[in-house]
């Protein structure tokens, strides 16, 4: 017997995006593309400016380096896609290229959940124990910590993703939403997502609970030992190096917690809600948030802008 996705008739799905706000997508459009365009921007001097400068050469930077390259890989599984949604109505998309996005999509998040986490432990050490940090944080022990991110986070997605293409759609295939987004597609099965509502529950706990509360820890014993600095002076610099890592993780981990919710259930009428707010929130989380990582990681971070600052004299100069 096959299997009840394969028995579905559904071959692909239809993306609604702002159809129903037509009078948004052009708006959105330019808007969102400029973003776009600032995040390969950002994000790529970033990751050019940790791999070329020597004094980047710290967990740190790699860390930031892998999280700029996990920025341009999210948007980009999805961002091209909702832009050719917003000049195409009712954008198709076929059954398993929307699998292979919420699989991109999943693995980018929940990879990101933890690699804020590996940061925090970085920041804790660095300030916490300054002199074990070289020990510590060393290269076999941060490039592994970088890997298991990535291996997590494509691990879940793989269940996630596996579990949500088995079901059974029965013809239902509009997607209300800007892109094949993992939540909106539960919510057009024709059958009973117990399992999946529960493991999306198990997930929230590992990706959002356990990093959430270790980031909140380590932060504690940071702001308790930076308080006990004597000058002034040391208690601003320790602050400037976690201050751009926290505004990251509340921006961040706000956003999520707000977009992975319980699915909604359907209404009366058999119909799924979705209003404005609902696309608009994985929106921000999946373009404003990279767009501000790289210049939150710049304002105050002198090593960063005086790194940029040498990759352009140096482009300058070979001219």
């Amino acid at each position: 017997m096959e299997k009840a996705n394969w028995s579905s008739p559904v071959a692909g799905f239809i993306i609604l995006g702002l159809s129903d706000h037509p009078g948004l997508e052009k708006m959105f459009f330019v808007l969102i593309l400029l973003m776009y365009l600032m995040i390969l921007l950002g994000n790529g001097v970033l990751i050019l400016v940790t791999i070329l400068d020597s004094r980047l050469h710290t967990p740190m930077y790699f860390f930031l380096g892998n999280l700029s390259f996990l920025d341009i890989c999210y948007t980009t599984s999805s961002v091209p896609l909702v832009l050719d949604g917003f000049l195409t109505p009712r954008k198709i998309i076929s059954f398993s290229a929307c699998a292979v996005q919420m699989f991109l999509s999943f693995t980018m998040g929940a990879t990101e959940c933890v690699l804020l986490g590996m940061m925090a432990f970085d920041r804790y050490v660095a300030i916490c124990n300054p002199l074990r940090y070289p020990v510590v944080m060393s290269k076999a022990a941060y490039v592994p910590m970088a890997v298991s991110s990535w291996a997590i986070g494509g691990t879940a997605s793989v269940v996630h993703t596996s579990l949500t293409i088995q079901l059974p759609f029965c013809g239902n295939n509009v997607i209300n939403h800007l892109a094949c987004e993992i939540l909106a597609v539960l919510r057009l099965a024709c059958v009973d997502i117990s399992i999946n509502v529960i493991s999306m529950g198990v997930t929230n706990v590992i990706f959002l609970g356990v990093p959430v509360l270790f980031i909140s820890i380590s932060y504690v014993f940071i702001i308790a030992t930076i308080l006990r600095i004597p000058s002034a002076e040391g208690r601003r610099k320790a602050f400037s190096t976690c201050s751009a890592h926290f505004t990251v993780v509340v921006i961040f981990y706000g956003t999520l917690f707000f977009m992975y919710r319980k699915p909604k259930s359907k209404d009366s009428l058999g119909q799924n809600k979705e209003d404005l707010s609902d696309k608009l929130i994985p929106l921000f989380y999946g373009v404003v948030t990279p767009m501000l990582n790289p210049i939150i990681y710049s304002l105050r971070n002198k090593d960063v802008k005086s790194a940029v600052r040498n990759l352009m004299s140096q482009k300058c100069f070979t001219r």
